[in-house]
């Protein structure tokens, strides 16, 4: 009887843990939107984070934005060339960038760089009860620590966007020089082609990925503590893994829900 009983058990406790994250996510989130009211104290942290988040990704998001673009060039010259479209490779290159790649991939590497880092962070100053500090002296630990990061995101995320756009096309146009493809119909036909929609669609993707990213590597250090299978070193180490994974999992989720109302 009771192995009947283990399956519907399981599941019904994995619904149940699923619907309590989720709540827990979606409260710490409101009271970190709530901190904004603050935003002029919280500005010297605000500009820290910016310069965390923003500045110091800028390496990376430039050369991975270049050799996507290179590679896009390469691989649409050889797909466009067998229907004799050469022409559009850079309509393709820059529709591909900015109506997707350029997002999730900018998304993605800020995961990795800053949101493991920031989960990390936050996940040692809960077990070593820094968090639990602030929190006697009055300090809203949310308002103090998440806030700002939210805030840099928001306009760190875009700006970065934006940047791997743009140098993810002249990657696509260096691999068109490479391939003797004439510069002056790669832009042109990019100029008419692209549309304020497309480029409006990708910065819409930036803002929500910049909130769920930076929000759920927060929670996710915030709330090591409750993790009852690990704790100390291993429970951050659990915590930061969770936390790329699930921002890497819902930023597609996200991309796929947004591209489907803006189709």
């Amino acid at each position: 009887m009771k192995s009947i009983l283990a399956v519907p058990a399981l599941i019904g406790e994995t619904s149940l843990s699923i619907v309590r994250n989720v709540g827990q996510w979606g409260v710490f989130s409101l009271m970190a939107v709530f901190g904004m009211v603050h935003v002029r104290k919280l500005l010297p942290k605000v500009l820290y984070n910016i310069h965390f988040i923003g500045f110091k990704s800028l390496n990376i998001i430039v050369l991975v934005a270049f050799f996507t673009g290179m590679v896009l060039g390469l691989q649409g010259y050889y797909t466009l060339i067998k229907f004799s479209a050469e022409g559009m490779l850079g309509v393709a290159v820059a529709l591909s960038l900015v109506r997707e790649l350029g997002p999730v991939l900018t998304a993605i590497m800020l995961i990795g760089r800053a949101g493991s880092s920031i989960s990390a962070e936050i996940g040692i100053m809960r077990i070593s009860e820094q968090i639990d500090a602030l929190s006697t002296m009055d300090v809203d630990p949310v308002r103090y620590l998440v806030t700002p990061k939210v805030i840099a995101s928001l306009i760190c995320f875009p700006l970065l966007t934006a940047i791997f756009d743009c140098v993810g096309i002249m990657g696509g146009y260096f691999s068109s020089l490479l391939l003797s493809t004439r510069s002056g119909i790669y832009f042109s036909k990019i100029q008419s082609s692209l549309l304020l929609e497309d480029v409006t669609g990708g910065f819409i993707k930036s803002f929500v990925f910049a909130f769920i990213v930076i929000t759920i590597c927060c929670y996710c250090g915030y709330y090591t503590h409750q993790n009852q299978s690990s704790a100390g070193a291993e429970g951050v180490s659990n915590s930061t893994t969770s936390a790329v994974v699930q921002s890497c999992v819902y930023v597609l989720i996200a991309d796929y829900v947004i591209t489907s109302f803006l189709m």
